[in-house]
């Protein structure tokens, strides 16, 4: 009798175990499942942020100087325009499926004149372009010696220096011909690339109008640059948003952050 009776405690003993195990494991089940649903749901908040909200970049070249540094790092404002939900899906920098229906939210305003602003290269839409909107659907543009020109007044011919005095027209062959503050102006750039010295190109329209549904950009280093003079004008259906202000800035070449300018405005 005391062996039965023994038994049975011992059966009851490895049944309670047994129990226990069940419970210890469905415990880090459901652990595991509160930490997948909780990183699920931050994965798509941050998605939903990114597509509609705003979207992190890095400035790779030095098209925007002295503007926008190399290194430097900026968020741009998405819905300002009117975001959008993608047209196409993409595996790292390749177009899997193309043409998707696409749901567009109202704008707040279009762009305008002197909006910094990130879009997908036309050539490329894979690669992501910023430049600085000069002109807007109706306006006429022209360079002539170098100087901007739109609806026939100069436009930053000063150009990177908004303080600047924009009436002045800057001699090549004398720097000190314009008042300080004057911009850092690339004259090798200038002389090597005939298209520097003057656009349209002979057989264009001249004055060159800017279509509807289109905007004109250039780089604010417009000697080196490559933008509206070279691939035509924007479509603003390749419009990302407008560039608001710099969360980093990294100097490459001395391997320090520049303090200086993180938190600054993009204007």
């Amino acid at each position: 009798m005391a062996k039965k009776k023994k038994a049975e405690v011992d059966d009851k003993g490895e049944a309670q175990g047994k129990g226990k195990g069940k419970v210890k494991a469905k415990k880090k089940d459901n652990i595991f499942l509160e930490y997948a649903k909780a990183i699920g749901t931050a994965l798509l908040i941050a998605m939903v942020l990114r597509q509609f909200l705003f979207q992190a970049f890095r400035i790779p070249t030095g098209s925007m100087l002295e503007t926008l540094q190399i290194g430097d790092y900026l968020f741009v404002n998405k819905f300002i325009y009117g975001a959008k939900t993608p047209d196409r899906l993409k595996l790292w920098k390749w177009t899997i499926v193309d043409d998707l229906p696409v749901l567009q939210l109202p704008a707040i305003r279009p762009p305008r004149q002197g909006d910094i602003i990130v879009f997908e290269y036309p050539k490329d839409r894979n690669l992501d372009y910023i430049k600085r909107c000069v002109a807007a659907a109706g306006d006429t543009v022209a360079v002539r010696q170098g100087v901007l020109y739109v609806n026939g007044e100069i436009y930053e011919s000063n150009f990177a220096e908004r303080d600047g005095d924009h009436s002045c027209i800057p001699s090549w062959t004398d720097p000190e011909s314009c008042p300080a503050p004057r911009a850092k102006h690339d004259q090798a750039s200038y002389v090597r690339n005939q298209r520097n010295h003057q656009w349209p190109w002979p057989g264009m329209p001249d004055p060159y109008i800017v279509p509807e549904g289109h905007i004109f950009m250039m780089g604010d280093n417009r000697y080196n640059s490559m933008d509206s003079r070279y691939w035509g004008p924007l479509d603003m259906k390749l419009l990302r948003g407008k560039a608001i202000f710099l969360y980093w800035s990294w100097d490459g070449e001395r391997h320090l952050p520049r303090i200086s300018r993180i938190g600054d405005l993009i204007r």
